[in-house]
């Protein structure tokens, strides 16, 4: 009898030992998956976009993680080529994921749009792309035509109405180009002109052509818009050229450490963007999107990292994403994703408040934006403007 005692519970001791493994897996970090640009022209976007969901991570799972798992972003490399970030995708929408994140230029995501097809919701960090209406595409930020109002009116209420425009030709300068027009067209802008519009390479060394038509034109503001290096290049040659009228450019380029490096050229007229909330970090009024920006810089100082414009991109577009997890539980379908997007109003985060009904597939707009001038000798961000861009008074 003491035998068969024994005997039972060495089975039960295997049954549970065996049984362990399987409670071991339900219990790993719920991945959700990342295509960003960690190498190639992107990576001083896509390393920093990378950081951020890190940090968001931690955080996440501090707390207790979501429904008490823990949460991990799983960031995939697409080196800041179209063709690799569907590659990536497709492996990707293979696993059946619901959701997923990237990539981080506008050449990416828009590629990658095309091949969703309702099978994951597809959240792009580019404000440069327009996802179509009621699509499983969202794409984080303001609208880059809003931006490019908003960086005209500022300049229209100072006075500067004529300008002169300096666009990269790849998609982030025929995005731009079409966000000019679609400005110009409004009639508030009616008296704003484009007296110069020039074009260059990404890849090239030297514009001093397109510099001395723009200081030959009568321009009295420039907007330059291109990111990254090339924009270096672009203050080097406005420089050189003797170029001393205000100029813009994209809120890529809220990167302090990388406008820091720019400091030997950096123009001696203001250098303004337009930007969403958190960059203005106290000077901010009392409020939920203040509360949310602080929260966010306090994350980041705990690593001790001041966070830039790529920090910024992921943090509310992750949050939504982990919201909907929440609500639905790891089961969660893609058409369940894009709903409680679709259908979230009031939530407060670092790039203002959201409405998805008021904005669709992108949840903010021009309201929830400000000009910002840079201050090389503080190295940081002044706010000059309203929300919605008019001139601080």
């Amino acid at each position: 009898m003491k035998a068969l005692r024994a005997l039972v519970a060495g089975l039960i001791f295997a049954i549970v030992w065996i049984s362990a493994p399987v409670v071991s897996r339900a219990a790993d970090p719920y991945e959700v998956s990342v295509i960003a640009s960690l190498t190639g022209p992107g990576a001083f976007l896509g390393k920093e976009e990378q950081q951020s969901l890190f940090v968001l991570r931690d955080l996440v799972n501090k707390e207790g993680g979501i429904r008490g798992r823990q949460i991990q972003f799983v960031v995939q490399d697409d080196q800041t080529n179209p063709q690799i970030a569907v590659q990536l995708l497709n492996g990707t929408l293979a696993k059946h994921v619901p959701f997923l994140i990237g990539g981080t230029l506008s050449s990416s995501c828009n590629a990658m749009s095309a091949l969703v097809n309702g099978e994951a919701v597809l959240y792009c960090f580019t404000p440069s792309v327009h996802p179509p209406l009621g699509s499983y595409v969202f794409s984080a930020s303001t609208d880059s035509t809003q931006a490019i109002i908003g960086t005209i009116r500022y300049f229209r209420e100072r006075g500067w109405r004529k300008i002169a425009v300096l666009s990269s030709s790849d998609a982030t300068g025929q995005d731009a180009d079409r966000s000019f027009n679609t400005a110009l067209s409004l009639p508030e802008n009616k008296s704003v002109s484009i007296v110069d519009a020039e074009h260059f390479n990404v890849t090239d060394i030297s514009i001093a052509a397109q510099m001395a038509h723009i200081r030959e034109s009568g321009a009295e503001a420039a907007i330059f818009w291109t990111t990254g290096t090339p924009f270096g290049t672009t203050l080097r040659e406005a420089m050189q050229a003797g170029l001393n009228i205000p100029i813009a450019t994209s809120g890529g380029n809220l990167i302090a450490e990388q406008l820091e490096q720019y400091a030997a050229y950096m123009p001696k007229a203001p250098l303004y963007i337009m930007a969403p909330p958190w960059p203005a970090g106290d000077q901010l009024p009392k409020g939920p999107v203040r509360t949310a920006v602080l929260s966010y810089l306090e994350a980041f100082s705990t690593i001790g990292v001041h966070p830039d414009a790529g920090q910024s991109i992921p943090w509310d577009m992750a949050q939504l994403l982990l919201g909907a997890l929440r609500k639905y539980g790891f089961e969660v379908t893609a058409n369940q994703v894009r709903t409680y997007i679709a259908e979230t109003r009031g939530f407060a985060g670092i790039n203002g408040i959201y409405d998805f009904g008021k904005f669709p597939q992108r949840g903010i707009g021009l309201d929830s934006m400000l000009m910002v001038q840079w201050v090389p000798v503080q190295n940081a961000f002044r706010v000059v403007s309203n929300f919605g861009g008019q001139p601080l008074r």
